[in-house]
């Protein structure tokens, strides 16, 4: 049996077994993406996928400019109420962290780390702007999983209320991510 309970004044949400195991979804990918990424990360052997993969860091620089610029579209388009303009740009810049992902594990599977050449006073930068943007990338994940979620369910009042929080840590995430490849991309070896 389905209980109703109002999240705000313009529905009636059903939280139901379904719900819950929703949320649980949300908490094990939020575990599984990170530690699954990590041991990718970890293969020392790298697989041969081509010349192309080579771009990738190209690519994924792109890929957080452009979900930079559609987070701060989203965010201008919510407070202005426009709501299907602000669910299309986080929808797609929801979309554009998953093609970042498989970017990212791709290039990683089949490129070595390329180190950062940079000396004096840039080093420490780029290293705080890298070691936070790392730090903060999985701190958002569950953020951004259950803002997500809660909009899919139309929870909006609990989407608001984790909003709040997940906005500015992935755009600070996204802009760091440009940032970091900006800082790193004189330094690497292919296109």
């Amino acid at each position: 049996m389905t209980d109703f309970k109002s999240q705000d004044s313009t529905s009636a949400i059903p939280v139901d077994a379904n719900h819950a195991k929703a949320i649980f979804g949300v908490n094990v990918l939020s575990i599984v993406i990170p530690v699954v990424v990590a041991l990718l990360l970890g293969i020392r052997t790298k697989i041969d996928l081509g010349n192309w993969t080579h771009s990738l860091p190209h690519a994924i620089g792109a890929i957080n400019g452009l979900t930079s610029i559609l987070l701060i579209i989203g965010w201008i388009a919510i407070k202005s109420k426009k709501v299907a303009l602000h669910r299309f740009a986080l929808t797609s810049a929801f979309c554009l962290g998953g093609c970042f992902l498989v970017c990212y594990v791709t290039y990683h599977l089949s490129n070595p780390s390329t180190p950062f050449g940079g000396q004096g006073w840039i080093r420490p930068i780029y290293y705080f702007i890298l070691i936070s943007h790392i730090f903060l990338s999985l701190i958002v994940l569950p953020l951004v999983l259950r803002a997500f979620l809660f909009a899919w369910l139309g929870h909006f009042s609990d989407h608001r209320r984790i909003a709040k929080y997940a906005m500015p840590v992935w755009l600070y995430v996204s802009i760091t991510g440009v940032l970091a490849y900006l800082m790193i991309s004189p330094y690497y070896q292919h296109g």
